[in-house]
């Protein structure tokens, strides 16, 4: 299943998302059954509360500083910088600075 067109051109990340205060904002890139690809803008002090999601995540900053905890352990990272988040692992988002990131849900057969 795939409800949006596929991009077969070039693109820059920054140029998808604005920073609007006090709101997280997203695009969907890629959703196919086998998982989504999705860009991400937080604000400072934005985030998302503790959850879990039955899917793996490979989660990777393009800007900023967040924090990032899984099952509690809390993980500082910063552009450029990448962490996987497992299957059914709770988890949550916490904006330091402004920041973007690139989120690769893989989803079983």
């Amino acid at each position: 299943m795939n409800d949006n067109p596929v991009i077969t051109e070039k693109m820059k990340l920054s140029d998808l998302l604005v920073y609007q205060q006090g709101a997280v904002t997203s695009k969907v890139l890629l959703k196919k059954k086998s998982g989504n690809i999705t860009f991400f803008a937080f604000s400072k002090g934005e985030g998302l509360s503790e959850h879990t999601a039955p899917f793996d995540a490979f989660l990777q900053l393009t800007e900023g500083e967040a924090e990032v905890t899984i099952s509690g352990k809390p993980h500082m990272l910063n552009e450029g910088e990448a962490i996987i988040m497992p299957a059914n692992e709770p988890h949550a988002l916490k904006a330091v600075t402004d920041f973007s990131m690139l989120l690769v849900m893989l989803k079983d057969g």
